[in-house]
């Protein structure tokens, strides 16, 4: 058994990790792909039908890309020194140790938001106002953005339980009781 204090997170949690920092990844580079005047099957009046690179919402849709991705890249601090204590070249937090709660309460919010959306969007994702609208993608389309936004459906639940494992691993020992990892 290893003291909790000061201890490294296991191979499996830094995994889960990873997978949760990639997780919006496709999402985004589908979302990037649209905005840079790829095709992605919308017909009719739907904003993605006719999508020009430079415009605002084309810009919209890089800005939620790299906001998205940015979100997920947090999920690795939970996993690493940074998360632990502040980076030195931050203005008046550098070195110092980052309070367990300061990222377990964002962390275990973001978790459960993300798993809410999640299972909303899985639920009502051929819904008439999603993808079964008119002018919605078909065949291969639905079936490449299907592919994109089903890692979305995961983000959430991996990063509640690396949120879990951080939590675990830094607590505080109630005072004259050595703290074990499990």
């Amino acid at each position: 058994m290893r003291a909790a204090m000061e201890c490294e997170p296991g191979r499996r949690v830094v995994r889960l990790a990873r997978l949760a920092a990639l997780a919006p990844l496709p999402t985004g580079l589908w979302r990037i792909a649209g905005a840079v005047g790829v095709p992605l099957g919308f017909s009719g009046g739907d904003p993605l039908a006719d999508v020009r690179f430079g415009s605002g919402f084309s810009l919209y849709m890089i800005a939620l890309s790299v906001f998205a991705e940015m979100l997920g890249f947090l999920a690795l601090g939970l996993v690493q020194r940074w998360g632990e204590v502040a980076p030195n070249w931050l203005p008046l937090i550098g070195g110092r140790r980052i309070p367990p709660l300061a990222a377990v309460i964002p962390a275990g919010l973001g978790a459960a938001a993300l798993t809410l959306l999640g299972v909303l969007g899985a639920i009502g994702w051929n819904a008439p106002g999603n993808m079964g609208a008119p002018g919605s993608p078909t065949g291969v389309a639905y079936w490449v953005m299907t592919a994109c936004y089903l890692p979305l459906v995961a983000w959430g639940p991996l990063l509640a339980v690396v949120t879990v494992a951080y939590h675990r691993r830094r607590r505080v020992a109630a005072p004259g009781r050595r703290l074990v990892t499990v």
